[in-house]
């Protein structure tokens, strides 16, 4: 008897536990969806100051200069200013090894003949979860080394992406500040910003690290970067309105967080193998930069906000066509 009556108070706390976690589910679509409402403003699109990712096989010399002609084509029509190209990653003592980018300074060389207005970063970075501890001084202090030798190729800037990094995480805001002695541009990729309070610990407890960072080291972050570059994909929205909505809150949290003098992009999934089926149809090009305009229309005009494409060997056809007539147009 006492076994039953135990039994069933343990299947209503789970009921319950069940229906919290649905009804917060429904509250966090709603306020997604009533993210996604209303039109944006005719001026809310690119101004000419947006980024793309760009794959290994430009510096490993996979890529041939002819290849870069045809990138020069594409992206003389388009309003990116900035390219970020894989040129690492570190090893997980944190050095940079040479033989993985021969090619880096013939790439650099033959874009700023073809694109003098194009920055061309190395896009530098490793796992941080079972790989490279920042948290080690010998680490950071060789991935400061391989960014010293990596700007010898003609970069003009850095651009770091280090996953997962932890909210609060400060051996990672001292590597950000050891960096600036080696470049005049610095950016990094970031994790979304807690879309809601208690979402950030929430994910933590269900993921085992941080999706998620709160405001205020967000702002730390940008306190000591160029440019922020936040990578809104793979955010779990089912469906196209609820992912637009999702960009358009990450939006508009990081225009009241970047100053206007930085660059701030906002990243729009120009792959295909999100790992979660639903997601391949409700991420797109298109909805990231519905959701931009919306956040940029409610904010105001700003000069250093667009899109950062991911990335150039998975885009097809149709995710520059959705660039070009969603948000350049």
């Amino acid at each position: 008897m006492i076994l039953r009556t135990v039994i069933r108070r343990g299947l209503r706390l789970v009921a319950l536990a069940v229906a919290v976690v649905v009804a917060l589910a429904g509250l966090l679509a709603v306020a997604l969806r009533l993210q996604f409402t209303g039109a944006p403003a005719a001026w809310a699109k690119s101004t000419g100051n947006d980024a793309l990712w760009l794959g290994h096989a430009w510096v490993d010399g996979r890529r041939t200069e002819q290849d870069v002609e045809r990138l020069a084509v594409r992206l003389r029509a388009t309003g990116i200013k900035d390219v970020y190209v894989h040129s690492g990653p570190f090893e997980w003592d944190g050095r940079l090894d040479p033989a993985k980018h021969p090619n880096a300074g013939n790439f650099v060389k033959w874009m700023h003949e073809r694109l003098p207005a194009v920055r061309v970063s190395a896009w530098l970075g490793q796992s941080v979860k079972n790989g490279l501890d920042l948290d080690a001084p010998r680490a950071r202090a060789n991935v400061l080394a391989g960014v010293a030798d990596i700007m010898k190729a003609g970069y003009d800037g850095i651009h770091y992406n280090f996953e997962p990094i932890g909210d609060g995480d400060t051996e990672f805001l001292a590597l950000l500040d050891g960096t600036r002695r080696y470049t005049r541009l610095l950016s990094t990729s970031t994790p979304q910003i807690e879309p809601y309070p208690l979402m950030r610990p929430a994910a933590r407890l269900a993921l085992g690290h941080d999706k998620y960072w709160s405001q205020g080291y967000f702002q730390q972050v940008v306190n000591r970067v160029d440019q922020v570059a936040i990578m809104t994909y793979d955010s779990g929205a089912p469906t196209q309105s609820l992912y637009g909505g999702y960009v358009a809150r990450q939006a508009g949290l990081a225009l009241e967080l970047v100053p206007p003098g930085k660059s701030l992009f906002i990243g729009a999934p120009a792959y295909h193998d999100h790992g979660l089926a639903w997601l391949d149809a409700a991420e797109s090009v298109a909805m990231a930069a519905e959701g931009a305009k919306l956040a940029l229309s409610d904010h105001g005009r700003r000069d250093r906000f667009g899109l950062a494409l991911y990335v150039d060997f998975a885009a097809t056809e149709e995710d520059w066509k959705e660039y070009m007539t969603r948000w350049l147009a």
